[in-house]
């Protein structure tokens, strides 16, 4: 899987996704079957046809062994075209009015905004399934102004790995790795505790939530309350700087590549990444095992949720038929003949529970701390945030602004960019 930063920042549109579309959806293909609640059996439109769009990999030949099962069952062709999830928006914007475009996408849960914002997307016709079956986060992270708009089909979300040859358990603590840190480090041969990239938003964002921190309030959706510099948020960037005893690095140098190299080489003990990397460390001989965030001051940090899904997109001639493909996309055994092609954890609570999915150690880890996660605001603001609030982290962890002054400047700064979007 791509590693989130990479997903994050080619996920920032640009703002002219806002501006909607030259040509209107086709809002009235639907055949009356926008009722949430009909129990009319769904039928493919004579003569359907659709395409996809998903990235390859694992996740295109999930979507390439769908559509031939859906192909036996409903005699509906399906094509498969790769196109990188993190791309296809913006790509569904330049297409679709054109009628080229996909009939059904694969996003990131953080473009939902953009996309309705600019009329990309349709509401999913069976929002009831997604609200009894999938996790809040899954449910919260396709979901715009009360309506629900993708189809998930994976959480992720970041943990703590450890190397087992150098300490058998995870720390439950963030002081206790910071009195172990004071017999494990040894700067000169650049062994350290714990790494993390720290001027990433991303994973840092997780210190500011453990007192009270947030982005936008009313979970994530409105712009107009931020919490990224009230006193949890302080409180959490001040501990977040503490950490720099047991990682005198620059900001700069404390970065992804750095994290992934030491820990693969047994050099750091502990970091914090994602699913996307256990494959690469596997293949490194690493022993590690993962846990969920530590806590600090006694309070437990949240950490930023990720959801993968598939879109119907407001321009395809057969409505019906994506539809169709979708239920059967996102069916319980499909969902789990997914979770065995990407080993990227479904968002079905019964699904989670499964022995095949919770009994691996590994991904026992990252749904403990799926527990603790919120989904990253998928309002078009968002991409405001980014830039400015990873700037504060690397100036607080540089030791250039302390902690309340550089996130003020943060939040100003976002306050001045929706502001001159106006």
């Amino acid at each position: 899987m791509k590693k989130p930063l990479a997903l994050i920042l080619s996920g920032l549109l640009v703002a002219s996704l806002l501006a909607g579309c030259g040509k209107k959806p086709a809002e009235n293909n639907n055949n009356n079957n926008n009722n949430n609640n009909t129990t009319a059996e769904l039928k493919p439109e004579e003569g359907a046809s659709l395409v996809v769009w998903e990235s390859e990999g694992p996740e295109g030949e999930y979507i390439k062994y769908v559509a031939a099962e859906f192909e036996k069952k409903y005699g509906v062709k399906v094509k498969y075209e790769p196109v990188d999830h993190t791309q296809t928006s913006g790509k569904l914007q330049q297409d679709g009015p054109a009628g080229v475009g996909a009939d059904i996408i694969s996003a990131p849960h953080d473009h939902v905004g953009k996309m309705v914002a600019a009329g990309l997307i349709q509401p999913n016709h069976k929002p009831d399934r997604i609200k009894n079956d999938y996790v809040q986060a899954a449910i919260d992270g396709v979901s715009m102004n009360g309506t629900v708009y993708g189809y998930p089909t994976a959480i992720e979300t970041y943990a703590l790995f450890y190397n087992k040859d150098i300490i058998k358990e995870a720390p439950k603590t963030y002081e206790e790795i910071i009195e172990f840190a004071k017999t494990f480090n040894n700067p000169k041969e650049k062994k350290y505790a714990l790494a993390w990239d720290v001027g990433n938003a991303y994973f840092s964002y997780s210190f500011l939530t453990a007192n009270g921190g947030y982005v936008f309030g009313k979970a994530g959706t409105d712009k107009d309350d931020i919490g990224l510099n009230n006193d949890g948020a302080v409180a959490g960037a001040t501990f977040y700087k503490s950490l720099n005893s047991i990682l005198p690095l620059k900001a700069a140098d404390a970065n992804y590549q750095f994290m992934d190299g030491s820990f693969s080489a047994g050099k750091v003990a502990m970091i914090i990444n994602g699913p996307w990397a256990v494959k690469g460390y596997q293949d490194a001989k690493v022993n590690f095992g993962v846990a969920p965030l530590p806590t600090f001051n006694g309070k437990q940090p949240k950490s930023f949720s990720g959801i993968r899904g598939l879109y119907i997109s407001a321009f395809t001639k057969y409505p019906n038929a994506a539809k169709l493909f979708l239920e059967f996309a996102t069916s319980d055994e499909m969902l789990m003949k997914r979770y065995e092609m990407t080993h990227q954890i479904p968002p079905v609570k019964a699904l989670m529970d499964k022995p095949e999915v919770s009994g691996d150690p590994i991904v026992a880890g990252f749904i403990a701390q799926i527990k603790n996660a919120e989904p990253m605001p998928s309002i078009p603001q968002m991409q405001l945030v980014w830039e400015p609030l990873a700037t504060s982290f690397s100036a607080i962890w540089d030791g250039q602004m302390e902690p309340k002054a550089a996130l003020d400047k943060c939040v100003q700064t976002v306050k001045d960019a929706i502001a001159a979007q106006k």
